[in-house]
């Protein structure tokens, strides 16, 4: 099975210059844990993660959690580099490559344009899938 047949296409994104407060809010609306870190040309840079974001507050004890998410961008402490896989990638490989890296998503790139993501729940509930 590729990559592409499990993959989500509606990828909630989040830009490098972005205050961490506005990722905040991102990764709420979305429902989700992580988002990618794209430049103004579309380039994914690294990911986002609720992790990223709970380290940056517990890391920065001494400032206001508002000063904290106003005044920090999301460049300042998203996670890098991102873990990417091509569309027409084997599952088995993706599955791989996220037990290798310790990540839970990887971003689905072609060429260097970002089309999806592909996450370990989207894996899990193929296997799922197969077994019922």
């Amino acid at each position: 099975m590729q990559v592409a047949e499990l993959m989500k296409t509606d990828v909630a994104v989040v830009h490098e210059d972005a205050s961490i407060s506005e990722a905040v809010i991102r990764l709420a609306d979305a429902h989700v844990h992580g988002v990618p870190v794209m430049n103004h040309r579309g380039r994914v840079l690294g990911v986002l993660s609720s992790s990223d974001i709970v380290q940056a507050t517990a890391e920065r004890s001494d400032a206001a959690p508002q000063t904290i998410l106003e005044d920090i961008s999301v460049r300042d402490i998203m996670s890098t580099p991102p873990r990417t896989i091509r569309p027409e990638d084997d599952v088995r490989v993706a599955a791989r490559e996220m037990l290798r890296h310790d990540v839970h998503r990887l971003f689905v790139i072609s060429g260097e344009e970002l089309v999806g993501v592909l996450s370990t729940s989207d894996i899990v509930r193929a296997v799922a899938d197969d077994l019922l």
